[in-house]
């Protein structure tokens, strides 16, 4: 049996530091701190619910980031 590979340790980075920032700001930021997935999203967007290790999530509104999290 193949051994469950193990992953590396997620960025220690808070996600509520990206609310308030302009979205091309946000998502630079995010993968110079080692995110490897950036979503963004639009306010009320229908989303899979599935954890994704390594991917930050933006909800931007105005281009704005309003909220964001991990998964």
């Amino acid at each position: 049996m193949a051994p469950i590979p193990t992953p590396s340790e997620e960025p220690r980075d808070d996600p509520d530091a990206y609310v308030g920032l302009e979205a091309p700001n946000a998502e630079r930021r995010a993968a110079e701190r080692g995110w490897s997935t950036v979503r963004k999203l639009p306010p009320g967007a229908i989303v899979t619910m599935e954890y994704r290790f390594g991917r930050l999530n933006l909800e931007v509104e105005d281009g704005r980031v309003r909220r964001a999290w991990k998964g």
